[in-house]
């Protein structure tokens, strides 16, 4: 699969903030405003990290019964391979199949490392991860549902295909934003216009603020400028 944007766009993209993506998206009226986004119970463990981009790689998991064959997820390392198949900068995506998730994490600070290695900046599940300390100085984004303290018995039982996290519907390939306040899919037809329409948007939200702390602001002024 080709990258569908520029180096030069994604730094565009990572530059904003998620808001700011959503916002300009919302513009556009390609999806509804309630879509298009994870909901609350997706966590970004490390806000203090700049946006996240990528396309997504998608995996699914199960951390509460054995695998059919070894017993953890070092023994199976052909979706390492799956993975470069995919454009980078890439970000996994791991939906865990258990009820209820979370009851082991795929994700620590080893295997976060290889997957930086391997041209990832970033994972989403809505399952659990662990070794914060360590995974946020690498640095790489975690989005999670929560936090264990074991790997238990996670192992892969899919990979690629369409994940669901939190409620959002993630296919392999999708480029995806995300930072402190979420994380969201880019629509690709619309990506390369964003950074312009979030800029204009911006300006728009500066006056208005502007206007909000002057010494000689009215109810009329607001009014005509929202109208505006």
């Amino acid at each position: 699969m080709k990258p569908c944007l520029s180096l030069e766009h994604l730094e565009a993209l990572r530059r904003l903030d998620t808001c700011a993506v959503a916002n300009a998206i919302d513009t556009f009226e390609l999806r509804l405003r309630n879509e298009g986004y994870a909901g609350s119970s997706i966590h970004c463990l490390f806000p203090r990290l700049a946006s996240m981009v990528g396309y997504a790689v998608t995996l699914k998991i199960r951390c509460s019964t054995l695998p059919t064959t070894g017993h953890a997820y070092v023994d199976r390392t052909d979706w390492w391979t799956h993975i470069l198949a995919l454009p980078e900068p890439r970000v996994v995506v791991i939906q865990d199949l258990d009820t209820p998730p979370g009851i082991g994490a795929l994700l620590g600070e080893v295997h976060s490392n290889i997957l930086r290695a391997l041209g990832c900046v970033g994972a989403v599940t809505n399952g659990a991860v662990r070794d914060l300390p360590a995974v946020e100085n690498i640095p790489f984004h975690f989005f999670a549902g929560g936090l264990t303290v074991s790997h238990a018995y996670a192992h892969i039982v899919e990979i690629g295909g369409e994940a669901e996290i939190g409620g959002l519907k993630i296919n392999a390939g999708d480029l995806l934003h995300g930072d402190q306040h979420g994380l969201l899919v880019v629509p690709k037809k619309i990506a390369t216009r964003i950074p312009a329409v979030a800029a204009k948007i911006a300006e728009e939200e500066r006056r208005l603020i502007a206007l909000c702390r002057s010494g000689d602001f009215t109810l009329e002024q607001l009014k005509a400028a929202v109208k505006r």
